[in-house]
């Protein structure tokens, strides 16, 4: 597609109003964050209700110049909030806390900051913990494991000790009486965990085959598999 057709295409969308909001994406671990959250938006609210515009790596669509307008960086997901003059999010844990703190008026999927700080605060160390730990170290490993043009075995030995040993850290939380990283008593599902399970569910794809090793860890993932919201978000934007 030209240049010139998607943007013709990308206007048409945005002056769209039929569906609040426009998630460029695709089924990476990063594009599952933001629509397994838009779908378990859904289930409670269902005014919140999105258009998927599928983004083709293969074709280098996120480098193209409308999509570098819409996130400088290159990446997905982007999301566009129709209902407030087409503002635009990227970055998952920005989305994600976009996303709840303008849209989750109960906060079921997290925590104000004025009446729940001590929540809120842990909610963000999980969150950044994700995205300075788990998604940087795992995404490495994938790489290393089944893209790089050469086999280097030290790289691939690094990031799989790293990705275990934060396995390790989710391991060491969820074994304090747990089902969920953030919330009182054995917590609350939230972004907090959404902003990680999306990359800890696709272990086998770079190389560790099971969760055997960390079981409160592999519970966590079974029991978000099992909620509708989640299961629903996690092939959105295949083409």
């Amino acid at each position: 597609m030209s240049v010139l057709s998607r943007l013709t295409r990308t206007i048409s969308q945005l002056s769209n109003m039929s569906k609040p909001f426009l998630l460029y994406t695709f089924p990476t671990p990063n594009g599952v964050k933001v629509s397994a959250f838009l779908e378990e938006l859904k289930t409670v609210y269902p005014s919140i209700q999105y258009d998927v515009e599928s983004i083709n790596f293969s074709k280098n669509t996120q480098k193209e110049p409308w999509f570098i307008k819409l996130n400088p960086n290159g990446r997905i997901p982007v999301l566009v909030d129709r209902s407030r003059n087409n503002f635009t999010v990227f970055e998952t844990g920005a989305i994600l806390l976009y996303l709840q703190q303008h849209y989750d008026k109960e906060n079921n999927f997290g925590w104000d900051p004025k009446e729940n700080p001590d929540e809120y605060s842990q909610s963000l160390q999980w969150i950044f913990f994700a995205h300075g730990g788990v998604g940087p170290m795992q995404g490495q490993l994938n790489h290393f494991n089944k893209a790089a043009p050469i086999d280097i075995p030290y790289a691939k030995k690094r990031y799989l000790d790293e990705t275990k040993r934060l396995y390790g850290v989710l391991e060491i939380r969820l074994s304090q009486d747990r089902d969920w990283l953030v919330g009182p008593g054995r917590g609350v599902y939230s972004i907090a965990d959404i902003n990680v399970l999306a990359w800890v569910r696709v272990h086998a794809f770079g190389g560790i085959e099971s969760l055997d090793e960390w079981p409160n860890v592999k519970k966590w993932v079974e029991a978000a598999h099992a909620r509708p919201g989640f299961s629903a978000g996690l092939d959105v934007g295949r083409s």
